[in-house]
């Protein structure tokens, strides 16, 4: 069986596209009390989840350029869109925030950058824990059960992103000038 690597509308790519029209529905799911909510947190819990099921579709049945370009995409629209949610809602401070944002910008003009040369750019190893992290940040400032009593959880795992994210463009930049 061949295979295309410029396919468009794939299994995985279609995961990918659905997870990205979710977003907005779970950004007016996260309330303004700054309570949490266990409606949003199931939908964040799916969203993220559904990031590992179109990475298994795209392993399966053949990753694509358009899957290698969408996913992470995907997942900064997803992240970033949360993040900046909870920012709104004084949950988050802006500042972690920022510095994620602005390496996710730089990263993803990168990409595109080094797209149009024809040469990928899959996301290290840093990056995916550094997406985990953000994940489990947001996640946890969602939880009802920790956003009320135990902010240090999602403090942690921002302060951790943060780390993780100027890690990795650390990383991402010696290889681009190597």
């Amino acid at each position: 069986m061949t295979f295309d690597e410029t396919a468009i509308v794939t299994w995985a790519n279609m995961v990918t596209v659905g997870r990205v029209l979710a977003s907005p529905f779970l950004f007016m799911l996260i309330p303004d009390d700054g309570r949490g909510s266990y409606v949003a947190f199931v939908v964040w819990v799916i969203l993220c989840s559904s990031d590992g099921f179109d990475g298994y579709l795209a392993r399966k049945h053949g990753i694509t350029r358009s899957g290698a370009f969408l996913d992470p995409l995907a997942d900064k629209i997803l992240v970033l869109g949360a993040m900046f949610t909870l920012v709104s809602r004084d949950v988050f401070w802006v500042m972690p925030v920022l510095i994620i944002a602005a390496r996710e910008i730089l990263v993803s003009l990168y990409r595109v950058f080094v797209g149009s040369k024809g040469v990928s750019m899959p996301a290290s190893k840093t990056a995916k824990v550094k997406t985990l992290s953000q994940q489990l940040a947001v996640g946890f400032a969602l939880a009802p059960f920790t956003v009320i009593d135990q902010t240090w959880t999602f403090t942690i795992f921002m302060w951790i992103a943060v780390a993780l994210t100027l890690l990795s463009a650390a990383q991402y930049a010696v290889k681009a000038l190597t």
